[in-house]
């Protein structure tokens, strides 16, 4: 990911927060829309703390790699094998963070500018590739 693509993706989320205080709701509400088998994931988080943090550290990883690139390969691998211990995929990665580029995109609307679509297309195949690797490391099939 080039430093011009950093830049996008750490603006994207700059005009995010200018727009919505908590993305949570909306990217959930995306993501359960998509994918209505990842509800049962989350039966016992009713106020959606679990959500909210998932969701906040996913957001610091991905600044991360948009950034100092010190820690979020690490914490996204690490959170991966941990869900996929738990029965959660690998393959389920991608998914939340292509549903969480989704809602990025509709907040920004007018603003989601070709150069931060380019950027996060980056970054989603960066994460895809990552996450490719992963599971046939863990003995998943990809």
């Amino acid at each position: 990911m080039h430093q011009v693509a950093r830049e996008c993706v750490t603006q994207s989320f700059e005009l995010a927060a200018e727009r919505c205080a908590d993305l949570t709701p909306l990217v959930y509400e995306r993501l359960f829309r998509e994918q209505p088998q990842m509800r049962r994931l989350f039966v016992l988080d009713a106020d959606d703390a679990v959500k909210g943090s998932m969701l906040a550290w996913t957001i610091r990883a991905i600044l991360d790699l948009a950034g100092a690139r010190e820690f979020g390969h690490n914490l996204i691998q690490t959170e991966a094998v941990n869900h996929f211990r738990n029965g959660v995929a690998i393959a389920d990665f991608p998914i939340f963070f292509r549903v969480l580029a989704q809602t990025m995109q509709a907040v920004l609307a007018a603003d989601w500018s070709p150069a931060i679509d380019a950027a996060w297309r980056d970054l989603l195949a960066e994460l895809d590739a990552m996450l490719v690797a992963l599971q046939v490391a863990q003995g998943e099939n990809p």
